[in-house]
């Protein structure tokens, strides 16, 4: 079964990032924090980590740029994923330490969904992970008030 770690200290955006990858019929890992991610990297051996970039006692940066250093784990796909607006910055810093993406935490759900997708794909290019759950109206139409909801309550 495909594999994703997410690295969150926040319970509601646990909670939140859960609610929208559970639609791709993933195993979903999480970590509380940096330090807490790498070692669920070795437990698990995740497909993705979708990287929160501020938490305590290491920075997501700081976690990328480790599991991009390590011939064991170089090869796992990463999503920064930020509470932040997208800025320039943010990108570049993120891509200088090896991020194969990065997404706000205020993108529509179907952004996360599409990311965690194309990132899969070219991690997985053979597996059938894949479901049209997410394609379904009911998910397109539910799903955004659903996440706005928690987010905003």
């Amino acid at each position: 079964m495909t594999k994703v770690l997410v690295v969150e200290d926040e319970l509601k955006q646990q909670l939140i990032t859960f609610k929208i990858l559970k639609t791709l019929g993933i195993k979903i890992i999480f970590a509380d924090n940096g330090l807490q991610a790498l070692e669920q990297v070795k437990i698990h051996c995740p497909d993705l980590v979708v990287l929160d970039i501020i938490m305590p006692q290491m920075n997501g940066y700081e976690v990328c740029r480790r599991l991009k250093a390590n011939h064991k784990t170089q090869k796992i796909p990463i999503l920064m994923y930020s509470a932040k607006k997208v800025e320039d910055c943010d990108i570049y810093w993120a891509n200088k330490q090896g991020a194969d993406a990065y997404l706000s935490k205020l993108s529509h759900p179907h952004e996360l969904i599409n990311t965690v997708k194309l990132l899969l794909r070219k991690q997985l290019p053979n597996n059938t992970w894949q479901t049209k759950k997410d394609d379904n109206p009911f998910f397109r139409d539910s799903l955004f008030p659903l996440t706005c909801s928690l987010f905003l309550s």
